[in-house]
């Protein structure tokens, strides 16, 4: 299969398309080749339209020149040869006639063309296959109940962050030490059940695999195929299933101000140890989860979250869980350039040591607060 994709590039979608419905045949496990084969299309290949204009542009430009005349397989030819060195011109590169007749319909899907295959191996593409294959029985979920168990906090950040990214419907209990359990609304539980909720749980699969211990347990509405009914299922599954994760572990850091500061940070002399995503603060049905760690060999510790990311409603996010969590050790380092008033945020008793900063935050400046 990978290599009917491999022969493909610089062709078009429909030559394709032929050759992979010749594969199939009559064969039994058409639904399996087809699966196979649309995975490398939708996660593997690029497919462009390749013209010398835009082809509804190119269409007018043509049918303009032709209508001037009487329709001929000669006149035809004149038409593209004109057209051809019109484009020549305006574009200030060659096009030739073929370029017109080829371009007229390339945004039909069969005539866009090949232009790029990131090859995978097989074993990627089954790994691909195995969970796609699982991730559609979440479209019929009606909830989902998550326990992902003790494990490093940054797998929990990770998992967080993603169900953010999907803007899911979860409610988070528990904590770092115990783990935490998180309840998700299916898309059959809405009003109007939704496919695209569906697909948005479906993509929080391969988020979950990089987590080191989990279990899951999704209520299902399923038809029966027979009777036309709707029945209710139960699907589980854990860490020990096996699927692989396509999904990356996330960027080093969240931002290029965090960056600087643990770069700054390793060249100071300070018996301050820095560390990254190790605390979690349990918050009433969610988690606020602190940048760095500062651990003193004396046993103190010292959370810091930096506040740099200006929109009024993640800036009002971010105080409400501070002052929800209610944390003592916590250093809030905040920018200069925030407008907290505007955001609706004031710093009124927020339970929290603050540091501001301006275009770069100092090592320096959240040390004078933690040797205090």
């Amino acid at each position: 299969m990978i290599g009917f994709f491999q022969a493909a590039l610089g062709k078009s979608q429909g030559m394709l398309e032929k050759h992979l419905a010749d594969f199939e045949g009559d064969s039994t496990d058409y639904r399996m080749k087809r699966g196979l084969a649309y995975i490398l299309k939708s996660s593997f290949c690029t497919f462009e339209i390749v013209s010398p204009l835009e082809p509804v542009m190119l269409r007018e430009r043509v049918f303009s020149l032709a209508a001037k005349s009487i329709p001929s397989r000669e006149q035809t030819g004149i038409v593209f040869n004109q057209l051809a060195n019109q484009l020549s011109q305006e574009l200030k590169r060659e096009v030739l006639p073929i370029h017109i007749q080829n371009g007229l319909y390339a945004d039909l899907s069969e005539n866009k063309i090949l232009t790029n295959f990131d090859d995978p191996t097989a074993e990627e593409l089954l790994h691909r296959y195995n969970l796609s294959q699982v991730q559609g029985v979440f479209y019929k979920a009606t909830q989902l109940i998550l326990n992902a168990h003790r494990n490093v906090p940054g797998e929990y950040k990770l998992l967080f962050r993603y169900l953010k990214l999907f803007q899911l419907m979860a409610y988070i209990e528990g904590d770092a030490d115990h783990g935490f359990t998180i309840t998700i609304d299916g898309p059959t539980s809405l009003f109007n059940p939704s496919t695209r909720y569906g697909l948005a749980i479906a993509k929080l699969i391969p988020a979950l695999l990089h987590v080191t211990k989990w279990s899951l347990a999704a209520t299902l509405q399923i038809k029966d195929f027979y009777t036309n009914e709707w029945k209710i299922g139960r699907f589980t599954l854990n860490s020990e299933c096996g699927l692989v994760s396509h999904y990356s572990k996330g960027k080093p850091y969240d931002s290029m101000i965090e960056k600087s500061f643990a770069d700054k940070w390793e060249k100071l002399k300070t018996a301050w140890i820095l560390e990254r995503e190790v605390d979690l603060i349990p918050i009433p049905g969610s988690v606020m989860i602190p940048d760095f760690r500062l651990v003193h060999p004396d046993g103190r510790t010292f959370l810091l979250e930096i506040v740099g990311y200006w929109r009024p409603e993640y800036l009002q996010k971010k105080f409400y869980q501070v002052n929800r969590g209610n944390c003592e050790n916590l250093i809030l380092a905040i920018s200069e350039r925030l407008n907290l008033e505007k955001a609706g945020v004031k710093l009124d008793n927020v339970p929290a040591k603050i540091v501001w900063f301006k275009e770069k935050l100092l090592p320096k400046s959240v040390l004078e607060i933690i040797d205090n």
